[in-house]
């Protein structure tokens, strides 16, 4: 499975963006689909989750009630919506997928997009 995150750039803080993830080839509503973020210096860290049907979702305690998970399988894309951004949310994100399985360890997963660079700005 190919994945391609794209939707990334530079915004102050407080503002938002909307991150997606698109396959080719694949149908994407047979995985389960991650969203992970890699900051300069540290550890790729869990996001948030989301079911093949869309029925679950899982996000990190730290964006909470600001990024919100989805899909649209009719789309063939995963979302991450990203509100009230801060200076800490800056990293690479990466988009993940699985086949079985759902959850927020980073080695369960089986394929990865490229990732796409977000800056938030103070």
């Amino acid at each position: 499975v190919q994945l391609q995150a794209s939707g990334g750039g530079l915004v102050q803080a407080g503002g938002s963006l909307r991150l997606s993830c698109g396959a080719s080839g694949r149908t994407l509503s047979t995985y389960n689909m991650g969203w992970f973020r890699q900051a300069p210096g540290k550890e790729r860290e869990f996001v948030a989750a989301i079911s093949g049907s869309g029925g679950s979702t899982r996000h990190a305690d730290s964006v909470k009630g600001r990024f919100t998970i989805s899909r649209d399988n009719a789309k063939n894309t995963v979302y991450l919506q990203m509100n009230s951004l801060k200076p800490e949310d800056t990293a690479i994100y990466y988009c993940a997928a699985r086949r079985y399985g759902f959850g927020a360890t980073t080695s369960a997963y089986d394929y990865w997009g490229q990732g796409t660079q977000v800056t938030v700005s103070s």
